[in-house]
């Protein structure tokens, strides 16, 4: 197979329906609106209802993303899932997404690099397309991570939300698509954001459980020194590898964390607030979900059009920053634009979700 582009050429993302405010936390923790506000940017998050998973999140992002790109789930060669809170240690949600979208043909793995983890998950993507190994892959970024909240640490557990978004990335022999990736690690630095509990080095135990070691822990002064410095070092790259410069960039999409990080990486940058997109007010920290969260909400609403050239930009626990570039497509490859709805008949959202299959 010849190299081509990797585009995009789908785009969809999912929130839960339950919405979970700051008034809602001034009941649980002592904390406020103005505090929650003021220190992050935050006013609601989404959570998670029982019986939801990141699996079940990251399936109806699929779903909108396939339809748009015109995609059936058959003709799928390969899914990626970037998570920190995957349904299970194994299988793979990934696989759960495969089975339950009857992707029959598509290898599925998960990525994890925390909230790098969609960046990471597209550069692999990517890598495979221009390498000839997969003609297309649907790329997801989902998590609950409201699961791994203490809700008495305020520190924490007003940060955080729920949500999936996904993009269907087709090689094309347009001129457009993915431009750069640059990733980046560093594991010294792994103690300041985590989840200490529920892996081989400490396996669940009554003794983890009671101590609250399988809930997410932070140092939030250090990472945001930290975050701010990665994402510009790491965007920087990525221009530079792509050949461009700020100027061409005519949407800046960094990751969701906190509204003071976003303003800071904006200003180092030089982007104007009207170049930067936010929706952190909406949805708080996201991790994986919240970069393509945020491009498919800028795509609707006219943010981003064809032949745009877009930014991506995060850092997450690990310790884990990377950036990419991208021109935008954002719509089917024309051969493919009469071919109505995704998979057999008009299969829906809810008939997907009935096909999941989860053991135990």
């Amino acid at each position: 197979m010849a190299n081509h582009n990797a585009v995009v050429t789908g785009y969809g993302f999912h929130a839960p329906s339950r919405i979970v405010t700051n008034r809602d936390f001034e009941k649980m923790v002592d904390t406020s609106d103005e505090w929650i506000t003021t220190r992050t940017g935050i006013k609601e998050r989404h959570f998670a209802a029982d019986g939801e998973s990141t699996s079940t999140l990251a399936i109806r992002a699929a779903k909108v993303a396939l339809e748009r790109a015109h995609m059936r789930p058959a003709d799928l060669d390969l899914i990626v899932v970037g998570s920190a809170s995957p349904d299970y240690l194994f299988p793979a949600t990934a696989c759960i997404v495969q089975s339950a979208l009857g992707a029959e043909h598509a290898g599925a793995f998960d990525v994890e690099a925390a909230c790098t983890s969609f960046i990471s998950a597209l550069a692999i993507a990517n890598g495979m397309i221009l390498g000839g190994t997969a003609r297309n892959a649907l790329v997801i970024g989902a998590e609950t991570l409201s699961r791994l909240l203490d809700f008495t640490d305020r520190t924490t557990c007003v940060l955080f939300g729920d949500g999936a978004g996904a993009v269907v990335l087709e090689a094309s022999n347009a001129s457009v698509g993915v431009e750069s990736a640059v990733l980046h690690a560093d594991g010294s630095k792994g103690e300041l954001l985590l989840v200490r509990a529920g892996g081989t080095r400490m396996p669940a135990s009554k003794e983890t459980v009671e101590q609250g070691q399988h809930f997410i822990r932070m140092q939030g002064g250090e990472v945001f020194k930290l975050a701010v410095k990665s994402m510009c070092d790491a965007a920087e790259e990525a221009l530079a590898a792509a050949g461009v410069t700020g100027d061409d960039i005519d949407l800046l999409v960094p990751h969701q964390a906190n509204l003071r990080i976003i303003d800071a990486v904006a200003r180092r940058l030089h982007f104007p607030p009207e170049k930067v997109f936010v929706n952190i007010q909406h949805y708080g920290n996201t991790s994986a979900a919240s970069i393509p969260i945020a491009l498919s909400e800028a795509a609707e609403q006219g943010r981003l059009h064809k032949g745009d050239r877009v930014l991506l930009a995060a850092f997450g626990g690990g310790f884990t920053w990377g950036a990419a570039v991208m021109e935008w497509w954002g719509v089917p490859i024309p051969d493919r634009r009469e071919k109505g709805l995704v998979g057999r008949a008009a299969r829906t959202v809810d008939d997907l979700l009935e096909r999941v299959r989860l053991p135990g």
